[in-house]
């Protein structure tokens, strides 16, 4: 196996694929990339069993085959060649040697044999979307999701595929997100899938805001996204989502709107004097104003006033301030809208002219 390539074509790739390889491995051979040689077409895959990444770029192939070398010392090679240099990559029995000018790199390698591949994945559903969309879709909801929970089907995004309609649900108990967009499907029917912690995290890096379609499948067990010569893979997390539908308030009794940075703005200053730990502060409705205070066990106190639109009975009611920054973040918009009920029932946040984009956070006892 022999081949030749500018620097740059073969950094692309290696980049791509190595961010899914685990340093700290069970199996030697999951540190390694794959790497597969045919024609003038170079294949390069990684993977931790969890999610894979292919990409794929043209090279000068002397003579094909494919190995695995190890990921991060041919990246850190990669990036400390100068730009622009030619590199001569050949395997000469279970070695591979790299040659760029006066510099030469001997790399370990395992047999490709040993590399474990996504073969079929069983496509039950297929469609295309826009990479910038689908892009949304995650950042807007990927920050509820759980971490290391016990109900492992939190630890992951729901992607619902329905009637013209992708929708994408993050919730980890206390908060939820909920986002979703128009987008036309040759077939009906509503297609449920839980994409776990890393894949979401990964799928995000690979997105770019451009408006180029992406090719999404919907597997018995994974989810594929193609994208400019990468192939992103990753298991499903095998588990039934919580009717989410039920935990999000249609309309809330007292409705509030407020300028979204003022008060994203106000929550930020008097969440620096809140408990570290729990996060917690009061919010208390009177008429055309919302009063936000945090305290901690130091005896210091924050005291915030926003103006709002709310013309009601006033109430008080506890929230973490984190979860209602993130929702804030979010959103897009000059105004937003939050429903509430009373101090024991969840807070809806949204944009007041789009139904999109919805946020809901559970109240905290102070």
């Amino acid at each position: 196996m022999k081949f030749e390539l500018n620097r740059d074509q073969l950094l692309k790739p290696v980049q791509a694929v190595s961010g899914v390889v685990e340093r700290r491995q069970t199996m030697p051979v999951l540190a390694n990339i794959q790497i597969a040689a045919e024609g003038d077409r170079l294949t390069f895959t990684g993977t931790d069993l969890e999610v894979e990444m292919v990409a794929s770029g043209e090279g000068r192939v002397e003579s094909g085959g494919e190995v695995t070398v190890p990921g991060r010392k041919l990246l850190d090679i990669c990036k400390a060649l100068p730009e622009g240099a030619e590199i001569v990559a050949e395997l000469k029995g279970e070695r591979m040697t790299l040659r760029s000018g006066k510099s030469r790199f001997t790399l370990s390698t395992l047999p490709a044999a040993e590399f474990p591949v996504v073969e079929d994945i069983q496509v039950q559903r297929r469609f295309e979307i826009p990479q910038a969309m689908l892009r949304e879709l995650v950042e807007n909801t990927q920050f509820s999701m759980a971490q290391q929970d016990v109900r492992y089907y939190l630890n992951g995004l729901l992607l619902e595929v329905s009637d013209n309609r992708l929708r994408a649900v993050a919730t980890d108990g206390h908060r939820l997100a909920l986002c979703e967009r128009e987008v036309t499907l040759s077939d009906v029917g509503t297609h449920q899938v839980i994409v776990p912690r890393k894949g979401v995290l990964e799928l995000q890096k690979l997105l770019s805001d451009e408006d180029t379609p992406v090719e999404v499948a919907l597997g018995a067990n994974h989810l594929q996204v193609r994208v400019e010569g990468l192939q992103f893979t990753s298991k499903l997390i095998d588990g039934r989502f919580p009717d989410y539908e039920r935990v999000i308030p249609r309309t809330g009794e007292k409705v509030v709107e407020a300028d979204r940075l003022r008060l994203r703005e106000s929550l930020q200053r008097a969440s620096i004097l809140s408990n570290e730990k729990y996060r917690g502060v009061r919010l208390e409705l009177v008429p055309n104003a919302l009063k936000i205070q945090a305290h901690n066990p130091e005896q210091e106190e924050a005291e915030e006033e926003v103006e709002v639109g709310f013309d009601g009975e006033g109430m008080e009611i506890g929230f973490n301030v984190n979860y209602l920054l993130d929702a804030l973040s979010a959103l897009d918009c000059e105004t937003v809208r939050m429903d509430l009920i009373d101090s024991n029932n969840s807070c809806l946040i949204r944009d007041p002219g789009r139904e999109d984009c919805k946020y809901v956070v559970m109240p905290m006892r102070l």
